[in-house]
């Protein structure tokens, strides 16, 4: 089912065509546990410690920087609506569009109450 894979010395992930079976048998630890899919590439799951699950999709941009943005969480989305986003990210990416830059920018946009 799995396939241990070294990307540093302190994270080792895993890989399994991911579904709700293969989901709901991430057990949290004591950091955060990484699976990544297969059938496309970038795209995984996180389990936190806390138990929480989400997908996620981790990309380089247009600069060579390395970017993680996270689709939704596990309970929410099925694993094939998460990965259809996640292939659209990518997309995205190699048109150079850099979703989590505009998280980013959102995020520290002035609010209305920071204007008033």
């Amino acid at each position: 089912m799995s396939q241990t894979i070294k990307t540093s010395p302190s994270e080792a992930t895993r890989q399994a065509k991911i579904g709700k079976r293969v989901v709901d048998a991430i057990k949290p630890g004591d950091r955060d546990q990484f699976l990544w899919d297969p059938e496309v590439r970038g795209f995984g799951v996180r389990c936190k410690p806390s138990g929480n699950k989400s997908y996620l999709v981790q990309f380089r941009n247009s600069h060579g920087r390395s970017r993680r943005v996270t689709i939704g969480r596990c309970n929410v989305l099925t694993a094939d609506e998460a990965r259809r986003e996640a292939r659209v990210i990518l997309a995205d990416a190699q048109r150079g569009d850099d979703r989590a830059a505009e998280r980013r920018a959102d995020r520290e946009a002035p609010t209305v109450a920071d204007l008033a």
